[in-house]
């Protein structure tokens, strides 16, 4: 396998579709997605917030305490954005062997996140690149707020290693990293040898997924300083046709 170290390789904004098209993925930075969403780093930063009280994720089979998130599921039909009713994360093991096949019930996101007119047109945008990939379609959207932090002195961002999900599209939003290093982003061709690594930074930059063609994974995150905590914020969105993984 062929891998090659590059800082991230953002593309344009012009020049989303086409990357996703192409490659199976696509990388924006955090100044296009403000363009993009149509907002400014405070109005992000704003939403960020609200990860500073993600409960602690207590479904991981390997005993870590790494891990906080919430869990809420909505669906995008063009501009058109509904929450749906709170319901479990479910995947398959074919695609989470180490948690697939469980009922993960996780508590919903902050209502104050959900009610924002800027969460809805984030949903709404990522939508539209989707669409343009995949054909116009209402998505099913499952919205994951992660802390992968240092408590265990050491957090696994993807315990269940390099991986798709399953859905359409994957959309990582990376929200900030505090105290840490690794946390290496990794992207693999599903049917082929080549991949990319890259280590995002900026808060708000964007990676987006196409998940049929693409598998990713992230590298453990360890402190700076042996003994301090760190930790890494991201947002994880995953879109799917016809409904959502479970029935």
């Amino acid at each position: 396998m062929s891998l090659h170290a590059y800082p991230p390789p953002y593309v344009p904004l012009s020049g989303l579709d086409d990357s996703l098209t192409r490659t199976g993925f696509a990388l924006l930075s955090a100044v296009d997605v403000q363009t993009w969403l149509h907002t400014d780093a405070a109005a992000l930063d704003a939403l960020h917030a609200s990860w500073n009280h993600l409960p602690p994720d207590g479904f991981l089979k390997d005993g870590g305490r790494y891990r906080r998130r919430r869990h809420s599921c909505f669906v995008v039909d063009g501009a058109d954005v509904q929450q749906a009713p709170h319901r479990a994360h479910w995947q398959p093991l074919e695609y989470n062997a180490l948690h697939g096949g469980m009922q993960r019930w996780f508590e919903p996101m902050d209502a104050s996140v959900v009610a924002s007119p800027l969460w809805r047109t984030l949903l709404a945008t990522v939508g539209q690149a989707v669409s343009a990939v995949h054909g116009a379609r209402p998505w099913y959207v499952e919205a994951h707020p992660f802390r992968i932090d240092t408590t265990d002195g050491i957090g696994r961002p993807t315990p269940e290693g390099a991986h798709r999900d399953g859905v359409d599209l994957v959309a990582v939003f990376m929200l900030g990293r505090h105290g840490i290093k690794g946390g290496e982003s990794r992207v693999f061709d599903a049917d082929g040898p080549s991949g990319q690594r890259f280590t995002l930074s900026e808060p708000w930059s964007l990676l987006l997924l196409d998940d049929a063609r693409v598998i990713h994974e992230t590298t453990p995150i360890q402190p700076l300083v042996p003994g301090e905590l760190g930790w890494r914020d991201t947002l994880v969105l995953t879109f799917r046709r016809d409904g959502f993984q479970g029935g």
